[in-house]
């Protein structure tokens, strides 16, 4: 008994920790915020700065004199004027918001790109990279094989490695799965090895169903398996294993999701199926707050045809949201509180007067300081 004991908990180890189909995920993915600091205007501008200028660069502002603010900010309105009008539209601010974002990706391409580009001539060779480091990775970032890295090539790498950790994972497991070592998964290596001989036990004592965890992850197998051969490559056991990850195995998320969650099987999701996959009773018949919170959430937004139940497009939003444009919002904001003459689009003059709405100074951390300090 102690033997099978042992052997059950290296099975659930394989089923929960390998085989990542089976496990309860996060319901929402959330798209990046642009500050961690609380929007509030009345009390500071500090997400409106961290929002226009990137975290680092706000910081920067906040050293600066009133007048060398402006200035600075002057030229950065110069710059988000893309049409050189002597106006800034909305459009022309939510692509500078984006850009602040993204500003540490391009930084550290810059960094990279002056080490590696020993000739100066606007490209890497690989003769360059190599002698300048000495991996083979290049290979990996040089998408059309030309022996060149353009800044392109290099940013699309950068972003890449954002999402290591998930590529990270399917390295762990792969070895695990591919039994023959082909370089490749079929779904027999994947269902042994995840499975084994606990189809064949009728009544397991951990009351897993794995003849049903089985099918569900076959079905995952085949459609992440594009050309329908039964053997993923390492791209296809990536979706397989993250199929929130790529566009083509979204509707599975959302499958598997309502599976999850719909106890009656009738094919949607109702009130009391959504807030039981949150919160369990017990015995406690006093709801917490942020359960009545759920329950207001589900009548006003998640059940948006007003059936009392959430269906496949339903859950699609509420799962898979499309991405909120948080740099549209914040763009919009900033016209509006700095637009005087509202016509929908900012002048330089416009920009500088509302400065402390756009960036930081000395003066206005002195003034907040003096605001948090009559607060007390």
């Amino acid at each position: 008994m102690e033997c099978r004991q042992i052997l059950l908990c290296l099975a659930l180890y394989v089923v929960c920790t390998l085989s990542k189909p089976t496990e309860k995920k996060d319901r929402v993915h959330h798209d990046p915020q642009l500050s961690d600091k609380v929007h509030n205007d009345g009390e500071n501008f500090d997400y409106d700065h961290d929002a226009f200028l990137g975290a680092e660069d706000a910081k920067t502002f906040d050293q600066l004199t009133p007048e060398e603010s402006k200035e600075r900010l002057g030229k950065i309105v110069n710059k988000i004027d893309e049409d050189k009008d002597g106006f800034v539209t909305a459009e022309e601010l939510k692509n500078w918001i984006k850009l602040s974002q993204k500003r540490w990706i391009y930084e550290d391409v810059d960094r990279q790109w002056k080490g590696h580009d020993l000739n100066e001539d606007g490209l890497i060779s690989w003769e360059e990279y190599k002698n300048a480091t000495y991996g083979y990775i290049l290979d990996k970032i040089d998408e059309d094989k030309d022996g060149y890295v353009t800044e392109d090539e290099l940013k699309a790498w950068i972003k890449k490695a954002q999402k290591m950790y998930i590529y990270d994972n399917v390295d762990r497991q792969w070895n695990d799965f591919d039994v023959n070592n082909d370089g490749s998964i079929s779904w027999d290596e994947y269902r042994n090895v995840t499975y084994g001989t606990y189809l064949d036990d009728p009544d397991p004592e951990d009351g897993f169903n794995y003849k049903q965890m089985m099918t569900r992850d076959e079905r995952r197998f085949k459609l992440a398996d594009k050309d329908g051969n039964l053997i993923a490559t390492k791209e296809e056991f990536t979706a397989f294993l993250h199929p929130e990850e790529y566009d083509y195995m979204k509707d599975i998320v959302v499958l598997e999701t309502m599976e999850d969650i719909d106890k009656n099987g009738d094919g949607f999701i109702d009130l009391e199926e959504y807030i039981g996959d949150m919160y369990s009773h017990e015995g406690d018949p006093q709801e917490p707050e942020w359960v009545k919170s759920g329950r207001e959430q589900f009548v006003e937004f998640r059940d948006k045809n007003k059936d009392g139940k959430m269906d496949k497009e339903e859950t699609k939003d509420w799962i898979l949201p499309s991405d909120y444009d948080h740099a549209e919002a914040e763009a919009k904001h900033l016209v509006y509180e700095s637009d005087q003459d509202k016509d929908g689009k900012l002048t330089k003059e416009e920009v500088v007067n509302k400065y402390d709405l756009f960036v930081g100074s000395q003066a206005t951390d002195f003034g907040e300081a003096l605001v948090r300090h009559d607060e007390f």
